[in-house]
């Protein structure tokens, strides 16, 4: 009963999902420092039938750690030092059980924050496809699959899209619907 009316669900939003996709367990982890990615990765998991991760720093990110302009700000000095590896406050205690993991942030620097890594390197992502998703004031996805492809270098990382501007539920559908997977 509860795959019928998920059927249903998906076909009242004009979301065609394969037989495949529908088999798999998915997750969104997203990081959002201000609420922006979290709205997108919001309506993406409830859009994919997938579960949702929040990424925490362990130490809360400030207005005045988010200053890209002052070059003495914690952003500022996470991105320009790519060894850096902000802490996470909690861990996914199941992430074995995920075949395919969609993971948001806000684009920094034409990069995924560092903390994103820190996401990366703290699970085993062996044969997982990892589907990228960003918001952003102005740039695209700039160099990230290749700056973080060596945090999980066994998995399948698929570039995704910038999701700027709170699109509808039915433009995430159509665009999950291109990914194929």
């Amino acid at each position: 009963m509860k795959r019928f009316i998920i059927l249903i669900t998906i076909a009242f939003l004009g979301i065609n999902l394969n037989a495949q996709t529908m088999n798999r367990k998915t997750l969104v982890a997203y990081f959002s420092a201000t609420g922006t990615t979290e709205k997108v990765a919001q309506n993406l998991a409830e859009v994919t039938h997938s579960d949702l991760f929040e990424i925490n720093p362990e130490t809360p990110y400030t207005a005045a750690d988010l200053d890209w302009k002052d070059r003495n700000s914690r952003s500022t000095i996470e991105m320009n030092d790519k060894t850096s590896r902000p802490a996470i406050a909690e861990k996914l205690d199941n992430m074995a059980d995920y075949d395919v993991v969609y993971l948001g942030f806000p684009i920094w620097w034409y990069v995924a924050p560092t903390i994103v890594n820190t996401f990366l390197e703290s699970y085993d992502f062996s044969g997982k496809t990892i589907v990228l998703f960003a918001t952003s004031g102005s740039s695209g996805f700039g160099k990230t699959v290749e700056s973080l492809q060596p945090s999980a270098p066994k998995a399948k990382f698929i570039e995704g899209r910038v999701l700027n501007g709170n699109p509808s539920k039915e433009k995430i559908g159509e665009w999950v619907d291109s990914l194929e997977l």
